[in-house]
């Protein structure tokens, strides 16, 4: 093979990887944000109407379950995909989170079947999340070593990208939903986006199944250094690691107080739901182009620098959106929500993607970053619910606020001192700095 056949051969692996990334992250997101909407709107009624006013906390609570079950993905998906290829483990998650979602759109509520019925909500819901806690930690793992070293970020950005289209689709599924006559939404309206995750499900798991092996991998596996149990050799090894992305992944709180907090919260202050996802809906859209130019300027200025700019951001506009919705501040409300979001939060999802693998090496780069990342959105998943309850269901927006600075404020916090990694090239990934040094012979 010449040179010219191998840049080429290179170049459509690397792009198979962003595309898969891309529709693997809208399924997983839009997933993500059809049931966060309706566990803020309808699933109180559907599932909870024994509960009273306290449905809507119980229904926000199930949408938190499934990050319970994210870490254990983590570890299992991890595995799979350090042992035995990115690939397998890709397809396997897609087809499990699509079954899984498909099923919801089926399930009887309980004036059908009683207690049953949110037992069968919050099960279905248990897969979503084992199948989720490999999902864009598989996808960015894989591009990241697909992708050529000064353009990791950007080709890892359509990962991120793909979610935010994700999220915006799902918003734009249930915008007519939400306006459908009560009776029609609560019969069978609601069941509608939940079924037509099945098309998503389809173009991505056709695209997972032409996914190449990354050579980092295959030459992983020829020379015997794949862990024989990553986790183990993960903990052992790189423990301070694991610690860090979880500890910068907390900034995931702003994205699940925007998509589920602020729907109940505004809702319960007189605006209509329909407003609020355009807002959802136009905020992620922006973020879908954002997101590759975040990629771009990561891959020129490097990680760091960029993922403060949008934790920062993100966190300020995020407490002025709750203030606006306080003001029934309309124009506030879709300027704060769209910048809020659309720019500045895309900023640390989009340099995390690439910058949470690069700090892993090849072994356990798929598990380190599942187990990192699922340990850090555990605590993006309850606070919603956490949010909810303070704020006496839904009257008070403070602690909302209160819980995005503080996530804001240690994301930040940790990125000042963590390593950047934008000029490190792929073999030296995950190796301390002494040892990059020593391999190209640098006294240390």
């Amino acid at each position: 093979m010449t040179n010219t056949d191998t840049r080429v051969s290179s170049t459509l692996k690397v792009r198979r990887a962003a595309i898969s990334g891309f529709f693997g992250s809208a399924l997983e997101y839009y997933d993500f944000l059809i049931y966060a909407s309706a566990s803020a709107l309808v699933f109180g009624r559907l599932f909870f109407p024994e509960a009273g006013a306290s449905g809507t906390f119980f229904s926000i609570a199930t949408f938190g379950v499934a990050y319970i079950v994210r870490p254990l993905g983590a570890v299992l998906w991890g595995h799979v995909g350090d042992r035995y290829g990115r690939r397998l483990a890709l397809v396997l998650t897609i087809a499990l989170m699509g079954v899984a979602t498909f099923l919801i759109g089926l399930l009887p509520t309980y004036d059908a079947i009683g207690w049953a019925a949110p037992v069968l909500l919050v099960a279905i819901r248990l897969l979503q999340g084992l199948s989720a806690g490999g999902e864009s930690p598989g996808s960015t793992s894989l591009t990241v070593e697909h992708a050529p070293d000064r353009r990791r970020a950007f080709f890892t950005s359509f990962t991120m990208s793909g979610m935010q289209f994700g999220i915006a689709m799902g918003s734009l599924v249930f915008i007519p939903v939400a306006l459908l006559p009560e009776d029609q939404l609560f019969s069978w309206g609601w069941r509608v986006p939940f079924l037509l995750s099945g098309i998503l499900t389809v173009i991505a798991y056709l695209l997972r199944r032409k996914l190449d092996e990354t050579d980092s991998f295959a030459q992983m596996r020829s020379t015997g250094e794949r862990a024989r149990i990553p986790l183990a050799d993960l903990l052992r090894n790189h423990w301070r690691t694991v610690i860090r992305v979880l500890l910068l992944s907390g900034i995931n709180i702003i994205g699940t107080m925007f998509n589920v907090f602020v729907l109940a919260y505004g809702t319960g202050n007189g605006i209509p739901s329909a407003i609020l996802l355009t807002v959802v809906t136009l905020a992620n859209l922006t973020a879908v182009i954002a997101a590759p130019l975040t990629g771009i300027l990561s891959d020129r200025w490097g990680r760091r620098p960029v993922f403060i700019i949008g934790v920062v951001g993100a966190t300020v506009c995020t407490i002025l959106l709750f203030a606006a919705i306080d003001a029934d501040n309309l124009p506030a409300v879709f300027a704060a929500g769209i910048i809020g979001i659309g720019v500045f939060y895309c900023m640390p999802i989009t340099v995390g993607a690439t910058w949470y693998p690069e700090q892993f090496p090849t072994s356990v780069r798929y598990t380190g970053m599942a187990v990192g990342l699922m340990l850090g959105i555990l605590l993006a998943g309850f606070a919603p619910a956490a949010a909810q309850a303070a704020g006496a269901d839904s009257t008070l927006w403070w602690p909302a606020a209160l819980i995005c600075a503080v996530a804001g404020a240690v994301s930040a916090g940790v990125a000042l001192f963590s390593p950047e990694t934008f000029r490190v090239g792929q073999a030296d990934l995950g190796l301390p700095t002494r040892a990059r040094k020593a391999r190209v012979g640098i006294p240390v």
